[in-house]
């Protein structure tokens, strides 16, 4: 599969840009690949965000409130454990 790739100048401040240089030569990685990976990291971010931003708009937070306050069940077991 041929990935289709778009080429952009891009201007950044020399020590940002020595820095960008640094970590990718520290990851074993190029220029390129390092700042791809950058952005690609942000718009994740950005996704996620909005995300549960939008499910947080529609949240029903006096059915959370009546759910936390419910008494009953069963107290843990002494050697009940996260695994």
């Amino acid at each position: 599969m041929k990935t289709v790739q778009d080429t952009f100048p891009l201007r950044l401040p020399r020590s940002v840009k020595a820095e960008v240089e640094r970590r990718a030569k520290a990851d074993g990685v190029s220029v390129n690949q390092f700042v791809a990976t950058a952005v690609s990291e942000k718009l994740a971010v950005m996704y996620t965000a909005a995300f549960f931003s939008e499910r947080c708009d529609r949240a029903d937070f006096a059915a959370f409130d009546r759910l936390m306050r419910h008494k009953g069940g069963e107290a843990p077991k002494a050697d009940d454990k996260i695994r």
